[in-house]
C-alpha cells in the first residue's frame, strides 16, 4: 500500500523532469567546458536524444536509473506496491529504448547511454565520454 493519498502521489510524480534534470545538465557542462559543441533534442531524430553531437555522429541519452532499469544498480529498484504496473512500464520503457537506439543506428548515428549514477564522479563521467561519446576514430561529417 502507497504511503501517500492518491492526489499527493500524483502531485510528486508530476514533478518529475524529463528534460534538463541534474544528471543531463552535467553532462552537458562537461561536455561545454571540454569545448565540445552540441544541439539538444532535435526532434527530427528518433527518442529526441537528450545531445547531439553531429561532428561525432553520435547521440547520447541521460537515462535515470530507476525509469530505465540501469542493470546492476542499486537505484534500480521495483516498487513493493503495484508491481504489475510497474512491471509493465519498465518493460516498455525498455523496449522503447531499444527500438529508439535500433532506429538510430539504423540512420547512420551512434547511440551512447550515459546513466544517471555515473554523472556521481566528475573524473568517471569524463572518462565515460571520452571513451563512449569521443572515442579515438575520426569523426563524421556534420550532417
Amino acid at each position: 500500500m502507497d504511503i501517500w493519498s492518491p492526489e499527493k502521489r500524483s502531485a510528486v510524480m508530476a514533478r518529475i523532469r524529463g528534460r534538463d534534470t541534474k544528471p543531463e545538465l552535467i553532462v552537458r557542462s562537461l561536455l561545454h567546458r571540454a569545448g565540445v559543441r552540441f544541439s539538444l533534442r532535435r526532434k527530427d531524430l528518433p527518442g529526441k536524444p537528450d545531445i547531439v553531437l553531429p561532428k561525432y555522429g553520435a547521440v547520447v541519452f541521460v537515462h535515470g536509473c530507476f525509469w530505465h532499469r540501469h542493470k546492476g544498480c542499486k537505484v534500480a529498484t521495483m516498487p513493493k506496491s503495484r508491481q504489475a504496473f510497474w512491471q509493465a512500464k519498465f518493460a516498455g520503457n525498455t523496449a522503447r529504448d531499444a527500438r529508439q537506439e535500433q532506429a538510430l543506428v539504423d540512420a547512420g548515428w551512434r547511440p551512447v547511454v550515459i546513466w544517471e549514477c555515473e554523472t556521481a564522479d566528475p573524473a568517471r563521467l569524463a572518462t565515460i565520454i571520452r571513451g563512449r561519446v569521443m572515442p579515438a576514430v575520426e569523426p563524421e561529417p556534420v550532417r
